[in-house]
């Protein structure tokens, strides 16, 4: 199947869906009470979407990939806010274990399409003539 928009792209609803997530515990205390750490956790977690989007607009798979790189940055760095949440008793170790195991899913997806996208070339399936005629 190819995707007709970057909403379509599984890496991009996995990274949505935990972008959602973390807005939902942000949204209660003791998380929401901490400014700094709301602000850090919400730019990594919308960073992934964000890029992801954006990479698909380049259509150029190579310019794509780049993009997918900095996305799955964006979800490492999500990650790292998850483990500061456990660590300041944001969140509870179950809430931990599925919002890093969601992070882990769009990471996954994230790889796995740029895997996908060093398979396409430029110039593969475009026929080429040796004497094209006038």
């Amino acid at each position: 199947m190819i995707a007709r928009h970057y909403r379509e792209l599984d890496c991009w609803q996995l990274s949505n869906e935990l972008k959602k997530r973390i807005f939902a515990f942000l949204a209660t205390a003791p998380a929401k009470h901490d400014f700094d750490f709301c602000r850090q956790i919400r730019g990594s977690a919308r960073g992934a979407t964000r890029t992801i989007a954006e990479g698909f607009g380049r259509f150029r798979p190579a310019d794509f990939s780049r993009y997918l790189d900095y996305a799955r940055g964006s979800l490492m760095e999500t990650q790292n806010h998850i483990d500061d949440a456990l660590d300041s008793g944001y969140i509870n170790q179950s809430t931990h274990k599925e919002l890093f195991a969601l992070a882990n899913r769009a990471i996954g997806a994230t790889s796995g399409l740029q895997r996908y996208l060093k398979t396409c070339h430029p110039t593969k399936n475009r026929k080429r003539t040796q004497n094209p005629e006038p």
